[in-house]
């Protein structure tokens, strides 16, 4: 399977892979397991969703953002790896949205993310999660997301 023509079928386009905006490595590889440094949601240098989820940014935009999120994260995966198709499968994200005060529907905004990868990986795309509410992110974002993938070897 070729998961980058995938993500091209679902009408999706995978980013160029973002520069790390402090002191880390976009991702890091350790036996066969592929971790990413948190990934927000920026689309050719810009920030496409910022502030609060449920006060400036709706759920509707935290699942968008969340989607922007999962894909800089593959592309820093395919930018080190050289190809999606040497993932076998993925393991785990987590997923921060910048909560507005008494906002509990994280998980709704995670399933983004999460549905993104099944459509893309199929069963191979299934994972374990973590959904966090925070009250801030890196330069005001809506959600950032890092991700652990098996390799194939």
């Amino acid at each position: 399977m070729n998961y980058e023509e995938k993500i091209k079928e679902l009408g999706y386009e995978l980013p160029v892979a973002p520069k790390p905006l402090a002191s880390y490595i976009p991702a890091v590889v350790t036996g066969n397991l592929i971790f990413t440094a948190g990934q927000v949601p920026i689309v050719n240098g810009e920030l496409k969703y910022s502030g609060k989820v449920c006060d400036e940014k709706t759920i509707e935009d935290g699942i968008r953002a969340a989607r922007v999120c999962v894909l800089n994260c593959l592309s820093v995966i395919k930018n080190e790896l050289g190809s999606l198709d040497k993932i076998k499968r993925i393991v785990k994200i987590t997923v921060f949205v910048n909560s507005a005060e008494q906002f509990t529907d994280q998980a709704k905004v995670a399933n983004g993310a999460s549905d993104l990868l099944v459509e893309i990986f199929g069963e191979n795309g299934k994972h374990a999660r973590s959904a966090v509410g925070v009250s801030e992110l890196p330069i005001n974002s809506a959600v950032e997301i890092e991700m652990i993938a098996e390799i194939k070897q």
